[in-house]
């Protein structure tokens, strides 16, 4: 008789912890737009997630540490003039988001550290190339001040943040219909990308040539997810011609029929997939669902390995991803999700359950790094490296911010600068303040003099 073997892995037992409620974002409007994308972004620093706002578009940044009941009048990051659809945070500066938008711009903005004490309004770069809408905001993972955006125009731009001008264009020749998602590798050499013409495309953007494509890799008319996992493979998500959603492992030099092909239900939500290269996991998130799955990637057949599925009561109308140095080692803690709730944001801690609470090698292998491997010249230039890796031994403290330097003398035009983007009100703003504190003092002194000559009346009768 044959006995069955469970296959052996580290990482069988993971399992979610929502945080308790004092450790959750509470009372936060998430905005209500249908987008697909994940409306929330973390770093070890600081949450940021788009919310509801009327007359443009704004989002929210909340320094890390300041969980519970978040004031309705929180100052907001509201420089869009229409609805933000992504947000994206700097992985060689914690203090630099980059926001997407429906005005057709993408603004770079650097919040001060401990948070935001006025609304910002003013961005440190504005990029306008776009004709339509921003959805997709995603920056290099090695070269400083690279950030890649795709537009509803079909057109993917790269922009060197540092100058403030588009270096690289994909134009409406290369996708010729919607794009979905982009993704870069891990080196940053190529990109990843999905497109309503049902093709999943790898492209050399610095040659603009499309280097491998798969047509269909799901047969369904649903929009398709692709992401770049580990030794040259790309995962995909998507729904099959019964509307059954799908998750599948491709080679990128054999792309004619996937390593894996996975269904998982008939829920309609697109899931979003996040890859953890130092544990070889991925997580697939729905937008809509109540649960979170993930996989095992393995070099043998059968490649694909579900773990696990963490469930709650509640859907997610969004999802941020902590990068692996914000994380609790100590408390073997492997991965972090913010969820984000109709009013909450509640984080979600992924842990592999050991004895010891000394620090774990095998789970926290070098990972990468806040410095930049390669400077945007370098990578313009044909360089690549992979990112510069960190031990998380002792734990990763943030560094103090970094300044963003921006070559403000180009394309001037184009690019708006303020004081308030370095958090520091301006002179003709504290003097604006100044003069309405005058204003109360002198309104409080005429009710006071009012009520003396009230009570006079009063004990005179």
């Amino acid at each position: 008789m044959s006995r069955q073997v469970v296959r052996s892995s580290k990482f069988r037992h993971v399992f979610g912890q929502p945080a308790k409620a004092d450790q959750c974002y509470e009372d936060v409007r998430v905005s209500q737009t249908t987008w697909d994308s994940g409306f929330c972004a973390v770093n070890p620093k600081f949450v940021a997630l788009i919310c509801e706002a009327s007359g443009g578009g704004a989002f929210l940044v909340l320094p890390l540490g300041k969980t519970g009941r978040v004031d309705k009048n929180v100052p907001t990051v509201c420089g869009h003039t229409a609805p933000v659809l992504d947000i994206a945070w700097c992985p060689h500066n914690d203090n630099v988001i980059a926001s997407g938008s429906e005005d057709c711009t993408v603004m770079v903005w650097e919040i001060p550290d401990g948070g935001l004490v006025l609304p910002m309004r003013e961005p440190v770069v504005t990029l306008e190339g776009h004709t339509k809408r921003v959805g997709i905001i995603a920056w290099h993972p090695t070269a400083q001040n690279v950030l890649l955006s795709a537009g509803c125009d079909n057109v993917i731009l790269v922009w060197d943040v540092g100058t403030g001008a588009a270096v690289l264009t994909l134009g409406a020749d290369v996708h010729p219909d919607t794009i979905y998602s982009v993704d870069w590798s891990r080196d940053g050499a190529l990109i990843c990308t999905s497109c309503r013409d049902k093709r999943v495309r790898l492209i050399e953007p610095r040659k603009g040539t499309v280097v491998a494509e798969k047509d269909r890799p799901h047969e369904g008319t649903r929009p398709v997810r692709a992401v770049f996992v580990s030794d040259g493979k790309i995962l995909t998500t998507g729904f099959s011609r019964m509307s059954e959603r799908q998750v599948a492992l491709w080679d990128t030099k054999q792309l004619e029929e996937p390593l894996s092909l996975q269904e998982l239900d008939t829920s309609s939500g697109v899931l979003l997939p996040f890859f953890d290269p130092d544990t070889n996991i991925v997580y697939l998130c729905g937008k809509g669902d109540s649960s979170i799955r993930y996989f095992e990637i393995t070099s043998e057949a059968p490649f694909l390995h579900y773990l696990s599925m963490f469930s709650s009561k509640e859907s997610q109308r969004g999802m941020g991803y902590m990068p692996k140095r914000g994380l609790e080692v100590n408390k073997c803690e492997i991965a972090r999700f913010y969820k984000l709730h109709e009013r909450k944001c509640e984080p979600i801690a992924m842990t592999v359950p050991r004895k010891s609470d000394l620090f774990q090698e095998d789970l926290y292998p070098p990972t990468a790094g806040p410095d930049a491997a390669l400077t945007a010249e370098e990578w313009l230039g044909g360089r690549d490296a992979g990112p510069l890796l960190i031990s998380l031994k002792d734990g990763y403290v943030p560094s103090k911010s970094r300044e963003l330097r921006v070559n403000r003398g180009l394309d001037t035009g184009r690019r708006k600068t303020a004081p308030e983007a370095s958090g520091t009100p301006s002179s003709d703003v504290v003097s604006r303040l100044e003069e309405e504190v005058r204003k109360l003092q002198a309104t409080v002194q005429e009710l006071q003099k009012r009520l003396d000559r009230l009570e006079e009346t009063v004990l005179a009768k």
